[in-house]
């Protein structure tokens, strides 16, 4: 449902568009040298930002050699490193760039060298919601499928995953437009149970594998539709108070233009996956299959080096960024959220 939640209606949700886009501009990744490679955290980081250390020079002195290499010559290091040859020149450049970072890093860490992830796990969600083939103004769109992928930054593999449809209140017939879309049917949502029973079964998927107890994790979405739109209507609609857990995510949208340099135009779903070499697997717009390749996307990104992270976040209902200069944060335990009543 990518390309149609760029179209949703600014209404209800309390979002513009335009909002989005100037989000979008800010950075999600640090950037340390000339060609804004970020670099990764080390147990023994430079104190106040120095980063005159021989080892950040020599970091510098591979990243332009590696600038200088053809596509070709990019394979062919990559191939003899047995590392991932698929992708564009762009993303291959950043994958060998990343190499030599923790290569280097390690070798004049004192302890532990670099690591490209703040969480142990990061819970990726991609809701599917009721839509018209052109929405009419005010059109509230309710979510009736909750999917999450459960992302081990460690073992850099999915390992779990959730899926319940919902059963819409306000509108409970699904559009023809939004069965072809989805592969939702009738007699799926028909059958579901209504948002807040389904998110009492997502928050205790969550809790049963102590996320935000034992383990830190974060949310990730595909832009910045899931939570601020999608989200924030349905719990309004549901009457229930909006999720402390959901109030902070990655925006991979984000976090993709920023480590590998590309436009916003380039940041879609079947764009990502084709710029890494990979290919969609599954049904294109269910929410498990979008997930789950978002997940594959968010692999690649954490292999090739970057540090994902929080970005954005909402709070009184409005869309804000989160800059990488906050201080990194889990989401909180979940647990489920209050009547507005």
């Amino acid at each position: 449902m990518d390309e149609h939640k760029e179209n949703i209606c600014s209404e209800n949700g309390r979002l513009k568009m335009s909002d989005i886009r100037r989000h979008d501009k800010d950075k999600s990744c640090i950037r340390i040298y000339a060609d804004e490679d970020p670099v990764p955290n080390t147990s023994s980081p430079p104190s106040n930002g120095d980063y005159s250390h021989p080892v950040y020079k020599e970091i510098a002195l591979a990243n332009g050699q590696i600038n200088r290499m053809s596509k070709e010559e990019l394979r062919k290091k990559l191939s003899d490193l047995k590392l991932d040859t698929r992708g564009v020149k762009d993303v291959m450049k950043k994958r060998l760039k990343s190499h030599y970072k923790k290569q280097k890093l390690q070798q004049s860490a004192a302890e532990g060298g670099p690591t490209d992830t703040y969480y142990d796990y990061i819970c990726v969600v991609d809701f599917e919601a009721t839509c018209e083939k052109d929405n009419p103004p005010g059109f509230k769109h309710e979510i009736i499928e909750f999917p999450m992928v459960l992302v081990n930054t460690e073992t850099l593999e999915i390992v779990d995953s959730f899926q319940e449809y919902v059963k819409p209140e306000l509108n409970p017939q699904l559009s023809e437009f939004c069965i072809n879309l989805t592969g939702i049917t009738q007699k799926m949502v028909d059958e579901a149970d209504p948002f807040p029973v389904v998110l009492e079964k997502a928050v205790a998927w969550l809790q049963e594998r102590e996320l935000g107890t034992k383990y830190k994790y974060a949310i990730l979405t595909d832009g910045a539709w899931d939570m601020s739109k999608f989200l924030n209507i349905q719990c309004s609609i549901s009457r229930i108070r909006y999720p402390q857990f959901a109030k902070k995510w990655i925006n991979i949208r984000k976090s993709y233009g920023n480590f590998y340099k590309v436009p916003r135009p380039q940041t879609k779903l079947s764009t990502m996956l084709d710029k890494l070499g990979l290919k969609y697997e599954g049904r294109p717009h269910s929410g498990l299959d979008d997930s789950r390749n978002i997940a594959r996307i968010a692999l690649r990104m954490l292999q090739d080096g970057c540090q994902l992270r929080v970005n954005e976040r909402i709070h009184a209902g409005q869309l804000h960024s989160v800059p990488s200069s906050a201080p990194v944060e889990g989401a909180p335990p979940p647990h489920n959220p209050r009547s507005r009543e």
